[in-house]
């Protein structure tokens, strides 16, 4: 029974210490910003498996929808005008893009521990960019900050 009680308080430190280590990010979607117009700022985030990202609206008309996660994980699509929050779980590039927005190249990424799957990222990303009318550029300098 003694032994019980110590493997069962180890295993609850151990989840709490893994709890608190997670971060939390937030991405504004916004109409203009450092990077020009409809953007998500960051659009480049480098976290851990377990971190949360929340993307808050900060200007109108704003959404977010993935186009590309590692299996295992669910995409997703959140509403317009809603703040919407992921905890991603599986290492890789996860690329997203704001709907009403794409033609413009309101694209997003974020990199969850090592780049486990950057070649196919990259590849599927051109169908994203052949979406786009203006700042085709944007996707190839998410990549660029992709860290190997």
């Amino acid at each position: 029974m003694q032994n019980l009680k110590h493997g069962l308080f180890f295993m609850v430190t151990l989840l709490l210490s893994s709890l608190a280590h997670s971060a939390e990010y937030e991405i504004k979607m916004l109409n203009y910003g450092d990077a020009g117009s409809m953007v998500f700022e960051p659009a480049f985030l480098h976290i851990q498996p377990g971190d949360t990202v929340k993307f808050v609206p900060t200007d109108p008309t704003h959404n977010t929808r993935s186009f590309l996660v590692p299996k295992p994980e669910k995409s997703w699509n959140s509403k317009v005008n809603e703040e919407f929050t992921i905890t991603p779980e599986t290492e890789g590039i996860y690329v997203y893009y704001c709907s009403p927005h794409l033609v413009m190249a309101m694209v997003g990424m974020i990199q969850v521990g090592e780049a486990t799957n950057l070649e196919q990222a990259k590849k599927s990303s051109s169908r994203l960019q052949a979406k786009f009318v203006m700042n085709k550029q944007r996707v190839d300098e998410l990549f660029a900050q992709v860290v190997n």
